[in-house]
């Protein structure tokens, strides 16, 4: 069996202090429904299926990824029914999806009464008793982290929620949370592609006792090698929008694919299984969520937790891309404030 077809099952990883352990890799279900084009259901929740006969157990949504009708949290609760005891769920709160998003999307919303109502919205969607993971979405600046921290954590001792984390969250943020209630996992953007959370981010954690679940591990898809530029997606694709695919960064950055590619070769594996595997080699305490509709590509991602790199595999990524990816993740409209 080569490294590629691997599908033996995941090894374990511990997210954080408090207890949580799942398979090394796990699975996001954002585009199965949103962002990348028309939804599939029956592929996503294939996938999911798929992903879990090869040991993923962690798989992430959101009420956002179902901009406020539930349908990613009910594609989820569909696929992992009979094997919920075997799963971990994790979802967010922290939009408001009352009323219609705005040039820069969704208005925050983390006060307490619509993390309660989130919550229990998810639980019904889902069709479970309680959520594994429940994430603050982004940080809102309007709402005290402190009463964030705390409403999760009723939600904990009510049996509604097993673990608090965060997502998109800076170094003050983390500890002024952390120290009302214990977090368990950071959820950043995290990959070959994009690296700013290495300098001030990765140590506090770290330092916490906290798991990091990097999101968008494969770079939006870049990391795939499947790639076409901005102009050729539908409107309804954020890869038509991201800096990274405009003329300009997407040339500089096709051409760090191919010389990834080439590194890929040498080894026998592909340039997805490359990426992930660099990720899982910052640290036991990491546990990427690549998505993808395909069962095909499910199996291709799992295999990387099989893949072990070599220091000098790890300099010449490092050496290939010293800084990320050409072109920034977000507008600068809605980028992530540390």
């Amino acid at each position: 069996m080569t490294q590629q077809d691997n599908t033996t099952t995941l090894p374990k990883r511990a997210l954080g202090t408090q207890g949580l352990q799942v398979g090394a890799i796990g699975l996001g279900t954002m585009g199965m429904t949103m962002a990348y084009g028309a939804g599939n259901e029956s592929g996503g929740i294939a996938a999911i299926r798929r992903a879990h006969e090869l040991g993923v157990t962690l798989f992430d949504t959101a009420e956002l990824y179902g901009m406020g009708t539930g349908s990613n949290e009910q594609l989820l609760g569909r696929a992992v029914e009979g094997i919920r005891d075997e799963v971990v769920l994790a979802t967010k709160f922290g939009f408001d999806m009352s009323t219609p998003p705005g040039p820069d999307g969704f208005a925050l919303n983390s006060r307490p009464d619509n993390i309660r109502q989130v919550a229990d919205n998810s639980l019904r969607h889902l069709g479970t008793d309680h959520v594994d993971v429940l994430y603050q979405h982004r940080v809102d600046p309007e709402v005290p982290i402190e009463d964030v921290a705390g409403t999760v954590g009723e939600l904990i001792a009510a049996g509604k929620v097993r673990y608090f984390g965060l997502s998109e969250a800076g170094p003050d943020i983390i500890r002024r949370a952390h120290a009302v209630h214990p977090v368990s996992v950071l959820q950043t953007e995290y990959s070959v592609f994009e690296r700013a959370v290495e300098p001030d981010v990765l140590p506090v954690v770290r330092e916490l006792g906290i798991g990091f679940v990097p999101y968008s591990p494969l770079g939006r898809g870049f990391l795939t090698g499947s790639v076409k530029p901005a102009a050729e997606y539908p409107a309804d694709d954020m890869r038509s929008w991201d800096e990274r695919w405009q003329p300009g960064n997407y040339e500089e950055n096709l051409t760090a694919i191919r010389e990834l590619t080439a590194l890929a070769g040498t080894k026998g594996i592909t340039v997805t299984q490359l990426a992930l595997a660099w990720l899982l080699a910052q640290g036991d305490d990491i546990v990427p969520i690549p998505g993808t509709r395909s069962p095909e590509r499910v199996a291709e991602n799992t295999a990387a937790a099989h893949i072990a790199l070599t220091p000098r595999d790890l300099a010449r990524i490092r050496e290939i891309l010293p800084r990320g990816s050409a072109g920034s993740r977000y507008p600068e409209s809605v980028m992530p404030t540390w």
